[in-house]
């Protein structure tokens, strides 16, 4: 075998930019504002205050970033099997034209009830294969 063996848990390329690292276009934007970050912002709040949109934007994204995501607190039947799923569906149905949740929330929620119908059908299937195995075995009185 040519070039050093596998080792478990080490990377295949040691020889990558080290942890932190910055690469040198970032270097140079920030030597070229170093020291003009302060007079740079003083100018963008000025322009805000009279009235220029984007720069407004600009220092109202910096005060309050964009929320991503937010904590929904919306109550699910639970789900022991696949054949529970269109209760959840419905659930979610009802929150949305009740305004409860988003219909993008309710998307997100079912791509997660989604996950968790698979994992179930899963489990049910390995649950039903063992059980068949397990017959099978002793039908023919010898191990498959």
């Amino acid at each position: 075998m040519v070039g050093r063996p596998f080792v478990k848990g080490q990377s295949g390329n040691p020889s990558g930019k080290p942890r932190g690292c910055r690469h040198r276009v970032s270097k140079a934007v920030e030597s070229l504002l170093d020291g003009e970050a302060k007079a740079l912002t003083r100018k963008a709040i000025s322009m805000a205050k009279s009235g220029d949109g984007p720069a407004l934007r600009l220092c109202l994204d910096r005060i309050s970033p964009p929320r991503r995501d937010r904590t929904i607190i919306f109550a699910l039947p639970p789900i022991a099997s696949s054949a529970d799923l269109p209760l959840v569906t419905a659930a979610l149905l009802a929150g949305v034209s009740a305004g409860e949740i988003t219909p993008g929330e309710a998307a997100e929620l079912g791509k997660l009830l989604d996950a968790h119908c698979r994992a179930v059908e899963a489990s049910d299937f390995a649950a039903r294969l063992s059980a068949l195995e397990k017959a099978a075995g002793q039908s023919t009185g010898r191990p498959l």
